[in-house]
């Protein structure tokens, strides 16, 4: 039983240097192989082969592990062929060049609108002139990158730029500026009233001066002359009367305030958009008040008008006067003033208009 067993456990140690050698053959057999399946490939191949940036990678990886000696059989690469990527690598790794782009910086959109924004506000002022103001705002940027922008657009040079529109001399000239227009009034019984409507552009004060069924020259001149005493002092601060052509007016009327210093400006014929102030306040009049009450006569036109004048100079706010009234000079309650006072409503012609207070 012992011989047996002896034969087994030699026999089992006897195969251990041979699976070993059996594996170290087993790996060269196949390096062979695939060293000669690489030769066929290359034989076959019409170009010379191209390496990807992780096959030269692997390929240098493997290098330092390869004896030298058995280079030209294994390796598909020279030495030299190694270094040259190397170098290739270093020069990618601090070349610059790629990461900016070639010529100036391109010009951000923020900066092109702020150019065209001066532009348009500043009708006088040249490239140069709007190149400073960018500077003063902390954007350095070359005067010819401004002319350019201004030449793209189709903006000409500040000396032969078109004049302001009329939308900007009206914004310019808020403070100075009247507008007068004629609107109708439809009674219950189908009769038609006109009423002559002044509007102060810089304040949007309203001055509704009088209703009449027969709107003659002679009628409108007296309403011009009412107008002008009752501005008073403020009359000073007004330089132009802005109205459409209708015969209405006449020389006369446009003689009263031409003796106060104010020169008339008289829109194109067809266009109420040129006296767009006076023509929105008549809308809101129609919306707010015509609209919802039926007027009996002239005296009940006279008195819904006046009460709507009074509610609109005196308690509507105004978007353009950061939401104050035209006859209020303080600004309006914020958050923090606000208290736990009861909240009053005031019915302006039987509740068509309302507004509201604090209790006392």
């Amino acid at each position: 039983m012992i011989v047996p067993l002896l034969y087994k456990v030699t026999r089992s140690l006897l195969t251990v240097p041979s699976v070993l050698l059996r594996r170290g053959t087993a790996k060269d057999a196949e390096l062979l192989v695939l060293r000669h399946e690489n030769a066929v490939l290359r034989r076959q191949l019409a170009g010379p082969v191209r390496y990807e940036p992780a096959d030269r990678l692997w390929f240098t990886a493997l290098s330092s592990l390869i004896p030298r000696r058995h280079w030209r059989e294994i390796f598909p690469v020279t030495p030299g062929t190694l270094l040259a990527w190397h170098r290739r690598f270093l020069a990618a790794k601090w070349d610059y060049t790629a990461r900016r782009r070639t010529g100036r910086p391109p010009t951000t959109a923020a900066i092109k609108k702020l150019v065209l924004r001066l532009a348009r506000e500043n009708p006088r002022w040249g490239h140069r002139r709007i190149q400073g103001e960018l500077t003063r705002l902390g954007h350095r940027i070359a005067a010819s990158t401004v002319w350019e922008i201004l030449h793209a657009a189709g903006v000409d040079p500040a000396p032969r730029r078109a004049g302001p529109t009329w939308r900007e001399f009206l914004t310019a000239q808020a403070e100075g500026i009247i507008a007068a227009d004629f609107f109708h009034i439809d009674t219950a019984l189908g009769k038609r009233l006109y009423a002559l409507v002044l509007l102060e552009h810089g304040t949007r004060r309203l001055h509704i001066t009088g209703v009449t069924a027969h709107p003659t020259q002679d009628w409108a001149v007296q309403q011009a002359r009412n107008l002008t005493s009752d501005l008073g002092p403020r009359i000073d601060s007004l330089r132009f009367l802005l109205r459409d052509r209708d015969g209405k007016y006449g020389e006369t009327f446009d003689a009263v305030f031409q003796a106060e210093d104010m020169e008339i400006l008289k829109s194109a014929p067809q266009a109420p958009r040129m006296n767009a102030h006076c023509e929105r306040i008549i809308g809101s009049i129609r919306r707010k008040v015509l609209d919802h009450l039926l007027i009996m006569n002239k005296a009940h036109a006279r008195h819904v008008l006046a009460a709507y004048e009074r509610h609109y100079n005196q308690h509507r706010p105004h978007q353009a006067r950061n939401q104050l009234p035209p006859d209020a000079d303080h600004q309006p309650a914020t958050g923090h003033d606000i208290s736990p006072r009861k909240v009053l409503r005031t019915r302006i012609l039987g509740g068509v208009v309302n507004e509201y207070r604090y209790a006392a």
